[in-house]
C-alpha cells in the first residue's frame, strides 16, 4: 500500500513539474512573439487598468472554482447525501488543480473522489456523481458553444484555418463525449462487469490477492451506483440543477476576458464578439490532451482577439486573462487543496 502511495505522489511530483515546465515554456514564448511586450509595460497596463472591471474578473475567476462545488453539493444533496459547501470548494480545487496538470484531466475526478470518500460517500455514489457532473460540464461547454454561434454567427469565420479545425474537432469530439457519459450512467453496469472481470484474470495470473475481498468492494460499488443513477433518471430537476451550475461555472470563466478587456479600456461594443470567440476558444482546446490546454488554448485566444484590438492588447488581454483564470486559479487551487489533505490527516491521526 505504502509503495503504490509513494508512486502516486512520485507520478503527482513529475506532473507538477511538468506543469511548470509548461507555464514557463508557454509565458516565455509569447511574450517573445510581441515584440512591443515587456514585463514593465505588462505591469504598467495592469496599474492603468480600471480597477472595477479588474476586480470583477478576479471574481468571476473565483466563481468558476466555487460554482463546481456548488453543482457537487446540489447533486449529493438532491441523492440523501448532504455536503457542506466547504466540502465541496475542496472537492471543486482538487479537480480543477489536478485536471490542469495531469494530460486530458485525468487526475481531476480521482482527486475528488478522494475527499468524497473521506468524508463517508460511498464509492458508488461518488462515481455517479462525478459522471453526472462531468456529464453536465461537457454539456455546457457545446451548449455555449452553440450559444456563441448565435450570438455572434460570423465569430467562427474570423479565426485562421488551424484555429477553425481545432474548434471544428473540439464540437463533435465534446458532443461524442457527453453521449458516452449519458451512456454510462444510463448503462454504467458493464462497467462493474468489466472491472470485476479483470480482477478476477489478475487473481489467476496471482498479480493481485484477495479476490473475493475485491470482487465483494466491486458488488457494493455496483449496487450504490445502480441506486443512484436510478435516482438520477427519475429525477430530472435534479439533472436540470447540475446542468445550471455548470452552465453559470463555464460562463464565469469565459466573461472574464471580456471584464478584463473593459479593464484595459477596450471598445464596450466587442463585449459580445469577445465572450462568443472566448466560447468557441475553450470548446477548441478543451480536448487536446495536454494540461490546461496550453500552448493551444494561448494560440487559439491570440488568433481570435487579434482582429478586434491591436497586437499588442491582444497579447496583453490574452496573458491577463490566462494568468487569472488558469495559472493563479490553478495554484491557489492546489494551495487549498494542500491544506484540505494536511487537515484531514491530522484529524485522522487525532482521532486513531
Amino acid at each position: 500500500m505504502e509503495t503504490k502511495k509513494q508512486k502516486s505522489k512520485y507520478k503527482n511530483l513529475i506532473w507538477s513539474i511538468v506543469f511548470i515546465f509548461l507555464v514557463v515554456f508557454t509565458v516565455r514564448m509569447i511574450i517573445s512573439q510581441s515584440e512591443g511586450l515587456s514585463p514593465k509595460q505588462f505591469w504598467q497596463m495592469i496599474r492603468s487598468s480600471n480597477p472595477a472591471w479588474l476586480i470583477s474578473g478576479i471574481i468571476s475567476a473565483g466563481l468558476f472554482v466555487w460554482f463546481e462545488g456548488v453543482a457537487l453539493c446540489s447533486i449529493l444533496k438532491g441523492i440523501g447525501y448532504s455536503s457542506k459547501l466547504r466540502q465541496g470548494f475542496l472537492y471543486s480545487t482538487s479537480d480543477i488543480y489536478f485536471s490542469a496538470i495531469t494530460p486530458s484531466a485525468t487526475g481531476g475526478q480521482p482527486a475528488s473522489a478522494y475527499f468524497m470518500l473521506r468524508d463517508g460517500i460511498p464509492g458508488g455514489v461518488v462515481t455517479a456523481t462525478l459522471i453526472l457532473n462531468l456529464m453536465m460540464y461537457t454539456i455546457s461547454i457545446v451548449i455555449l458553444g452553440l450559444f456563441s454561434i448565435v450570438l455572434n454567427p460570423g465569430a467562427f469565420f474570423t479565426f485562421s484555418l488551424p484555429a477553425k479545425v481545432f474548434i471544428g474537432i473540439g464540437f463533435v469530439a465534446l458532443t461524442a463525449l457527453a453521449l458516452i457519459f449519458l451512456l454510462i450512467l444510463k448503462k454504467g453496469n458493464w462497467i462493474f462487469d468489466l472491472t470485476a472481470r479483470i480482477v478476477q484474470f489478475l487473481c489467476r495470473k496471482h498479480l493481485l490477492h484477495g479476490e473475493k475481498r475485491k470482487l465483494a468492494k466491486i458488488e457494493k460499488a455496483r449496487s450504490d451506483y445502480m441506486e443512484c443513477a436510478s435516482l438520477f433518471s427519475g429525477r430530472p430537476h435534479l439533472m436540470g440543477k447540475a446542468l445550471f451550475w455548470n452552465l453559470l461555472q463555464r460562463a464565469s470563466q469565459m466573461i472574464v476576458p471580456v471584464y478584463l478587456y473593459f479593464a484595459m479600456h477596450g471598445d464596450a461594443k466587442n463585449g459580445f464578439v469577445i465572450f462568443a470567440k472566448q466560447c468557441l476558444v475553450t470548446i477548441g482546446f478543451n480536448f487536446v490532451p495536454i494540461p490546461g490546454g496550453m500552448g493551444i488554448s494561448d494560440y487559439l485566444m491570440l488568433d481570435g482577439f487579434r482582429g478586434l484590438m491591436s497586437r499588442d492588447m491582444a497579447f496583453q488581454l490574452e496573458l491577463l486573462s490566462r494568468g487569472i483564470t488558469f495559472y493563479i486559479c490553478v495554484t491557489i487551487s492546489g494551495i487549498i487543496t494542500l491544506i484540505g489533505y494536511l487537515a484531514g490527516r491530522k484529524k485522522h491521526d487525532r482521532s486513531l
